[in-house]
This record gives structure tokens, sequence and C-alpha cells, in this order.
């Protein structure tokens, strides 16, 4: 039941704080920034996967289990995490790009 908490938070929560992260990480050079970006959702993302294996007995036969499995991936992992860090981070890189043509015309 503890690992359910952190998953709860993190679906509603998540994608704000990782398209602030990907905001951040375009603001930095560097690598520091973007090893922080992937290491904070790391604790929060295996936690969502003891409760899809909970739901069914995990044999890769099962094409259910297989389904459950790859949508918490999809959702948790690439929908959650993923593509709001490349929103920030891509939206914050044209930005930057488009101000600085502007400021040079």
């Amino acid at each position: 039941m503890l690992l359910l908490i952190p998953v709860m938070l993190w679906v509603p929560l998540g994608p704000f704080v990782m398209g602030a992260l990907g905001t951040w990480c375009a603001l930095r050079p560097g690598w520091r920034p973007r090893l922080l970006s992937v290491l904070l959702p790391l604790p929060l993302e295996p936690a969502g996967f003891p409760v899809v294996l909970q739901l069914r007995d995990p044999t890769l036969s099962d094409p259910i289990w297989r389904d459950d499995f790859l949508g918490t991936i999809y959702v948790c992992v690439l929908g959650v995490t993923v593509l709001p860090w490349l929103l920030g981070y891509g939206v914050t890189r044209v930005t930057r790009t488009l101000c600085a043509r502007r400021s040079k015309a």
C-alpha cells in the first residue's frame, strides 16, 4: 500500500514537475541538470509496476497481463514523465532561439 501513494501523487503532479524540469534543463547548460531530471522520477516510477504485478498472474504468455504492463509503461513512463519533459525542453529552446533571432535583427 505504501508503494501506491507515490504513484497516486505522481500521476496528477508528475507532468507539471517534469515540464518544469525540462524548462530548467533548457535554461541551464551542462550535464548536471539533465542528470537530476533523470534521477528525480526514478524512485517514483518503479512503484507503479508492483501494482500491475499484483493485478494479474505474471506469466508472459497471458496477453491481459502483457497489455496491463505495457499500458503502465506507456502511461506512467512515457505519458507522465518523458512527454512533458520533452515539451518543456523543446518549447523553451524554440522560444529562446526565436527571441535571440529577433534581438539580432
